[in-house]
């Protein structure tokens, strides 16, 4: 994982069926700034994510971005059938429930995202504005099915090329970057091991999501998308969605209906960009 020693490193204890873990976050900006934003990251992906974000917002706000239980410098789950949406929309309340603000500001890529969603969709929300970069109300049956043919799959590797290699293949959605920004993308979610790197996740995180999409996805069938408009609708703060123009997860129709339901999303498309807009560049 890459370290950044900018960042302040903290950790939230929190609960789950099978007992207590820790979820660590890192934090830049004035900690006692009550302007917080919180970032948090895609199913396989880091708070490192954020980096450069950060970095262009840390002088007007606090910055929090959380690594989800089971990723990075966070605690695994004993039991993995807990890794799943209700688990981390806990996980966060307790976070939450430490910052010190009355309200917050949250910016979530793909399953960064739906948490935001789920959160900002409750009765007296501390989100205050949501962003969802690239996930939305109803998911793409054919996407679970993509990611659900290389969750967990493939977590160990040799050599860091490999690993690298491997990586940017996962991750091409993510669109052109620089060399350099394809080595921050692949290093921050590898650990080095006397044997070789390893991927920084839990490998069972895998396990819930390939029961539910695996199946259609051996048989060579498309997964049923995932319709979360009832949780869309009950948002009522002020929302943007971004969508990669080629993502495969959040379809160009969804975006196009984000706009008039629920909270009327503003909504902004990346050109040459599938799933997800990185927010690495400086035009995003």
């Amino acid at each position: 994982m890459r370290e950044d020693r900018s960042a302040r490193i903290g950790s939230v204890d929190c609960l789950s069926p099978s007992g207590p873990h820790r979820m660590a976050y890192q934090e830049w900006g004035d900690a006692e700034n009550p302007r917080v934003v919180v970032c948090v990251h895609g199913l396989t992906r880091i708070s490192d994510d954020f980096v450069d974000l950060a970095a262009a917002l840390k002088k007007d706000f606090r910055v929090v971005c959380p690594d989800v239980v089971g990723r990075g410098r966070s605690s695994w789950l004993k039991d993995p059938v807990h890794y799943g949406l209700p688990q981390y929309v806990g996980d966060m309340s307790a976070l939450l429930a430490g910052l010190a603000a009355d309200r917050v500001y949250w910016v979530g890529t793909s399953m960064g995202g739906l948490i935001g969603m789920a959160l900002a969709a409750q009765p007296q929300a501390m989100i205050a504005r949501l962003v969802l970069n690239d996930v939305g109300a109803e998911l793409s049956g054919e996407a679970l099915g993509r990611i659900a043919g290389y969750l967990g799959i493939k977590t160990r590797f040799a050599h860091l090329d490999e690993a690298r290699a491997h990586l940017r293949a996962v991750f091409a959605g993510f669109g052109p970057h620089s060399e350099a920004q394809w080595q921050q993308i692949t290093d921050a979610v590898l650990v080095k091991e006397a044997d070789g790197w390893r991927l920084h996740y839990d490998p069972e995180i895998a396990a819930p999501f390939r029961a539910a999409y695996g199946p259609a996805f051996l048989e060579g069938k498309t997964p049923a998308p995932i319709d979360l408009w009832p949780v869309y609708e009950a948002v009522r703060c002020p929302t943007m969605v971004i969508r990669g123009a080629d993502s495969d997860l959040l379809t160009a129709p969804v975006l196009q209906q984000m706009a008039l339901r629920g909270p009327k999303a503003r909504v902004l498309e990346i050109p040459g960009v599938g799933h997800a807009p990185s927010l690495m560049h400086e035009d995003q």
